[in-house]
């Protein structure tokens, strides 16, 4: 059972002066208190869903105030670095992915999250859905906040029609059928990713999975030299004239776009599609669906990654019994449900309690999409990430490392862009990851 610090329980979690006494801080104190919440999550209807949260935490707690600071996906490696070298660290961080987490902790950088997971209920969240956080036997590094599916295959239905395609693909000889296909009057058939980033890389590890390999054996030994690992790199590469020009220059903002926009006629990204269809482009809304990514063969089965969106809260965080009621109270039903609805099926919800409830099942694109946000929350309960790459791997906690290096994004650069033989490649890659994983 998880413990629970003294002063912190579901009860001090309460909302107003009473709850802040019982953990601890006393309403003089806490008029001079100042929470700050970062997160990469910053689209305008998130925004909108955070700003809620706020008022309701500091209406209910008189002189909190609750300061939020957008990072980025790509920009939180050095952002977080960077606070946590000058002890100015934020009180609560959220969306994160997991891999990040778990080499924060590995570090001594963050705040057991026990006493949070016990306030929100730990019979509330769907079964194992934090088993992924507890790196330490006993202890919680963070908690989930969602889940996701972030490599889902969005597909154009009436461009299938019109291409005399029936079926989603299932393999990757069938994936190139469609974009060839449907190639065709300024729109490329992908929006796959070839920068040096973390979308590159989140994104090829998919792919070596999809072809029936892995970055690092169960042990965490490095296994990129593999057949699998070839094909994928093969593979990403005959994608590349079905790309756009940019690609070459694409993150998870221009991927997300060019689907959305009708640039592209397959998207690979979260259920967020939905929500930017719908607001952006509504002419495309009744002929989007989504499936789980092909693999080399039928006989290779899918492999979802979901990065685990999170809440950590750093070691040295100021006001620590505030920082942790504040981290619970995102989980509070109206507050929580606002956010998930801010872009429905993007972020999924961990709470089962949650999930059941009417006020989350009313939303009209969950209503509209039942069948694709179903398909994605089933793809991501079995989901995995480069922390834990399967069932039988050991957690990686220099997953977080690996990609804000980008020797993978690399890989695929040298590769695809520049022509360099792959053995060269694969050779350069392993041995480079050996040396992050040395430390």
């Amino acid at each position: 059972m998880m413990g629970t610090s003294k002063g912190f329980t579901r009860r001090s979690l309460g909302l107003g002066v009473a709850g802040l006494a019982a953990a601890g801080v006393r309403p003089a104190e806490a008029q001079q208190t100042t929470l700050r919440w970062w997160s990469p999550q910053t689209a305008p209807a998130q925004r909108e869903a955070y700003n809620f949260q706020i008022r309701s935490f500091e209406e209910a707690n008189p002189g909190v105030r609750v300061v939020f600071e957008a990072t980025s996906d790509e920009g939180y490696p050095a952002q977080m670095a960077a606070a946590f070298a000058s002890g100015q660290v934020p009180s609560v961080v959220t969306h994160l992915p997991h891999f990040a987490v778990a080499t924060y902790w590995q570090n001594g950088l963050l705040e057991p999250m026990n006493d949070v997971i016990s306030a929100v209920g730990t019979e509330n969240y769907y079964d194992g859905a934090n088993r992924i956080y507890e790196i330490t036997q006993g202890q919680y590094a963070g908690t989930g906040i969602g889940n996701s599916a972030a490599n889902m295959m969005w597909l154009r239905t009436d461009l299938m029609r019109a291409a005399g395609v029936d079926a989603a693909p299932r393999t990757w000889d069938q994936l190139r059928d469609l974009c060839r296909r449907t190639q065709r009057g300024g729109i490329y058939g992908a929006p796959l990713p070839y920068a040096r980033n973390s979308m590159t890389s989140l994104i090829f590890i998919c792919f070596v999975h999809g072809a029936g390999g892995q970055i690092f054996t169960p042990d965490l030994q490095v296994a990129v030299d593999s057949d699998a690992f070839r094909n994928a790199l093969e593979f990403y590469k005959s994608m590349r004239e079905f790309c756009p020009p940019g690609a070459t220059n694409y993150s998870w903002g221009e991927s997300l776009t060019g689907f959305v926009a009708g640039a592209t006629a397959t998207g690979i990204y979260t259920g967020r599609v939905l929500a930017n269809v719908a607001a952006q482009n509504p002419r495309i809304a009744d002929s989007i669906t989504c499936a789980e990514y092909p693999t080399i063969s039928a006989s290779v089965p899918h492999w979802t990654f979901n990065d685990f969106p999170s809440v950590m809260i750093p070691k040295v965080a100021p006001n620590m019994a505030l920082a942790k009621r504040f981290a619970a109270h995102l989980f509070r039903a109206d507050g929580y449900i606002r956010q998930l609805h801010a872009a429905p099926g993007h972020v999924l919800p961990v709470l089962k309690t949650i999930s059941a409830m009417p006020a989350y099942q009313e939303n009209a694109l969950i209503q509209k999409y039942r069948a694709e946000v179903d398909r994605m929350s089933t793809a991501a309960a079995a989901g995995h990430n480069l922390g834990w790459e399967s069932t039988s791997h050991k957690p990686n906690t220099s997953a977080g490392r690996i990609i804000a290096s980008h020797v993978l994004a690399e890989a695929v650069q040298r590769y695809v862009v520049n022509n360099e033989p792959v053995a060269q490649v694969v050779s350069t890659t392993a041995q480079r990851l050996e040396q992050i994983m040395r430390g």
